[in-house]
């Protein structure tokens, strides 16, 4: 079942005073609207990150009609976090709603399985997933990703973990057994190897555990100096929470490399969060131009900040529909070539889309977990205490991109 939200268009006054010379190629159709797919786990173990996207998505749709002055319609497909479920949902789009953009595709295994099929359908996909191979590998003319991924997630947590802890030589990871968890705990590996760290233990997990216990269990038995978590969402989550009431926190320092960012530390409370490293895409206390307008717009509109999920839909979101009025068609060749080599201000500050591989080069954040008297407000969980860009080349990462 395919669920739609509509916008209508904004008036002709703003129609007219907001299609600059240049911008708009052709104008759209009287009542025709651009539609987008919205294909995120609505349901299952990461439906929070799913509706957060949901909701993100929506607010782009809005401020896309309201700017461009045509009509969108968005469609949130339910993944379920399934390949087989994602692939299903986005051929029924295509061929059903003839939709041709999507945002979304929170999951690796999901995002690289979707973008072919997006790139078969002749369209364009933009997704937050993490592992290399998307924009690598496996990657394609259709997809595009704003996330930094799992090379420079590692990159950007543990190698400065590793400088401010130089007598933490014993690091131990457990890992959710799939393409996204293999790439964090490569790169690991990687910068462990190049320290000189004693990788003393992996456990492997796989996407449906609940229960970490037997894991943590191992890890207190091979006496790390630092316990990295390469999980994500409610996993990561569990196995926090989890590790806490074993008392992991007063033993050793934990590092989760991939955190979800504010919905995770509302779940989690403060207790938990103090004195933990979080590795994360966005934060809404990143003082730049666009973050600040969209932290106000979330607050006014909704009512609290907006996070990772809701911030990454958002702007994957708006990079598309405002590449297919620049365009004049949602078809993914006019699109794909719209946003590649764009630079723009987004959410972590001046971002651009590298053309030959289709990856967003922006700011990766490193948050450390703050007393609760600490605390400015409810949500002032976590201080910056890094933040920067690491990236493969494309050559590197293996991306071929087609002719």
């Amino acid at each position: 079942m395919i669920n739609r939200r509509k916008f209508l268009t904004t008036s002709s006054i703003a129609a007219a005073s907001l299609a600059a010379p240049g911008l708009l190629t052709r104008a759209f159709a009287a009542g025709e609207a651009l539609k987008l797919g919205v294909p995120v786990p609505i349901s299952g173990a990461f439906a929070a990150n799913g509706k957060f996207a949901t909701i993100g998505s929506l607010m782009a749709a809005e401020d896309a009609a309201a700017a461009h002055g045509i009509g969108v319609t968005t469609f949130d497909l339910d993944t379920e976090g399934k390949p087989a479920t994602a692939v299903r949902k986005v051929q029924d789009a295509l061929a059903q709603e003839g939709i041709k953009l999507f945002a979304g595709g929170i999951l690796s295994s999901e995002s690289l399985a979707m973008g072919k099929e997006i790139e078969r359908g002749g369209g364009a996909f933009m997704t937050t997933a993490g592992a290399d191979e998307i924009t690598g590998v496996d990657c394609n003319k259709a997809t595009f990703r704003w996330s930094v991924p799992t090379f420079g997630a590692i990159n950007q947590t543990v190698r400065p973990i590793i400088e401010a802890l130089p007598d933490a030589k014993k690091w131990y990871t457990i890992t959710p057994q799939y393409v996204f968890g293999d790439g964090l705990l490569n790169a690991a590996k990687a910068v462990f190897a190049e320290k000189g760290i004693e990788h003393v233990g992996n456990s492997y997990h796989s996407l449906t555990d609940k229960e970490f216990s037997g894991y943590l269990t191992n890890a207190i038995a091979a006496q790390p100096d630092v316990l990295l978590l390469l999980n994500f969402g409610a996993q990561s989550s569990d196995t926090l929470r989890q590790a806490v009431s074993f008392g992991l926190k007063e033993r050793m320092t934990i590092v989760v490399a991939w955190a979800s960012g504010l919905e995770q530390f509302e779940a989690l409370g403060p207790d938990i969060c103090e004195g933990i490293y979080f590795g994360t895409q966005y934060w809404h206390g990143a003082d730049t131009p666009m973050n600040r307008d969209l932290v106000a717009k979330v607050r006014e509109k909704h009512g609290f900040n907006p996070n990772y999920s809701f911030a990454g839909s958002y702007i994957c979101t708006r990079l598309l529909l405002d590449a297919a009025v620049k365009a004049g068609s949602p078809d993914g060749a006019g699109v794909a070539a719209a946003l590649s080599g764009l630079t723009y201000e987004g959410p972590t500050g001046t971002e651009e889309i590298r053309a030959a591989d289709h990856q967003v080069l922006k700011d990766y954040y490193l948050l450390k977990g703050k007393a609760k008297a600490d605390m400015a407000d409810k949500d002032d969980y976590v201080e910056i205490v890094g933040a920067g860009k690491s990236f493969l080349s494309p050559e590197e990462a293996g991306c071929k991109m087609p002719a």
